[in-house]
């Protein structure tokens, strides 16, 4: 069994305590042992990494709306053409991509075939190639003429990254199917958005008896879903059909937010302002200043942002994770996400952090196993050269992350003679 101890580290531990002067030990795959200020700890055995008294060690990041087999794209028909074969090569690469950039931890949001997420979480849970601890997603599952509809009557064989159905009979047995075929979510697209002309943020686009025959499907198999919701219809039906994580939820008024705090409980928001962020202020290569006014890029970050700030006042959960491998968010940089939580809704430093490490852990299910630097907890951490306190931007920088170490194996050790 493998050991290793963390020495002269900054402890920053995400239990949302302060920072701490100490020590770490782990012993195979979990962290046995934590000592304070001038306690020390056993180093029989252990393999000694020495953080030089300025190195934080913190828990690895916990990506909550991944797509691992997205092609930093603006062309989600060219998913669809995609052969299978480069699909789960690039898919495979991007999840050892996310290692490297210290994400320890994925909750797909989508994949863009029914079994890559799949086939990528399967090899992985065996070692057979590196990558972060995966819950692997279904496309995202639309009514006709929703997001990721890319047919048109004359076309009507193209594919993207969604599987259409209609009606609740069609989305049973759509969910009967890729449960069979192994996801862990079902991940549903209710809501219209800015890149459907015809089906705007503020649509909702599947009733509530589509909605209903997947959850009955997916909780009978004890499976979770998730939901693109940016209408305050759409969250509304989320949480009245038990979807755990809420994507977005732009639009939510009153009636969601009241929703929301009383099922704080179970539920998980995830914003995901960072692709709108990004296009509405930074957008200039990919967006002229018409077309982020046509798509009301601005006016759609505004009220997610006070949407962001009436929950944190509420107490829901908030996760990190902005729908990064589009073209405007490549992946690798999805720890801009701590930034934009500063910059735009006014988040502290570790309140920011807590959202890619402790509520990651509790949306992973996993609450006592995950996100914190704790005893018992598995060993997934990162000894950042910085303070991500004083600068998250600090964890964007691949040189910065000394070491990366997932269930107790070292991913990457700059530090090691």
């Amino acid at each position: 069994m493998s050991q290793h101890l963390f020495t002269n580290v900054n402890v920053l531990a995400c239990t949302g305590g302060e920072p701490f002067a100490g020590e770490v030990r782990v012993e195979g795959n979990e962290i046995t042992a934590i000592a304070r200020d001038s306690e020390s700890l056993d180093r029989d055995g252990a393999e000694v990494h020495d953080g030089e008294g300025r190195m934080t060690l913190m828990p690895g990041l916990i990506e909550s709306h991944a797509h691992l087999s997205i092609d930093n794209t603006d062309d989600l028909a060219a998913l669809g053409r995609m052969p299978p074969e480069e699909h789960t090569l690039l898919t495979m690469h991007n999840a050892r991509l996310y290692l490297d950039h210290g994400i320890t931890s994925c909750i797909s949001a989508a994949s863009a075939k029914p079994r890559l997420d799949v086939v990528i979480r399967n090899a992985i849970e065996k070692g057979e190639i590196p990558g972060p601890r995966l819950l692997a997603a279904t496309p995202w599952l639309t009514v006709t003429g929703g997001l990721g509809d890319m047919r048109t009557l004359h076309m009507p064989k193209v594919d993207s990254m969604a599987l259409m159905a209609d009606g609740p009979e069609e989305y049973r047995r759509l969910t009967r199917e890729l449960i069979r075929e192994g996801v862990d979510i079902i991940k549903l697209v209710i809501s219209g958005d800015s890149f459907v002309p015809h089906a705007g943020s503020e649509t909702t686009i599947m009733s509530e008896a589509e909605i209903a025959a997947a959850a009955e499907v997916a909780h009978a198999h004890g499976k979770r879903l998730s939901a693109h919701a940016r209408s305050a219809e759409s969250v509304k039906l989320c949480v009245r059909h038990g979807i755990k994580v809420i994507y977005h939820a732009n639009y939510a008024d009153e009636e969601a937010l009241d929703l929301l705090e009383a099922n704080k409980d179970w539920l998980f928001i995830s914003p995901n302002i960072g692709f709108t962020a990004i296009a509405a202020y930074e957008g200039d290569d990919w967006f002229t200043e018409e077309q982020v006014q046509a798509m009301g890029f601005r006016g759609e970050l505004d009220s997610a942002v006070a949407g962001i700030q009436a929950l944190m006042k509420r107490g829901v959960r908030i996760l990190g994770g902005g729908d990064y491998g589009f073209m405007i968010t490549p992946h690798g940089q999805n720890a801009r996400d701590l930034d934009h939580f500063i910059k735009h809704c006014g988040m502290s430093p570790m309140e920011s952090i807590l959202t890619m490490t402790k509520n990651g852990g509790a949306a992973m299910d996993m609450p006592d196993r995950l996100g914190q630097i704790r005893e018992g907890f598995l060993a997934d951490l990162l000894l950042v050269d910085g303070n991500p306190l004083a600068d998250t931007k600090v964890l964007l920088r691949r040189e910065n992350l000394r070491l990366i170490m997932k269930d107790g194996k070292l991913h990457k050790h700059l530090n090691r003679k």
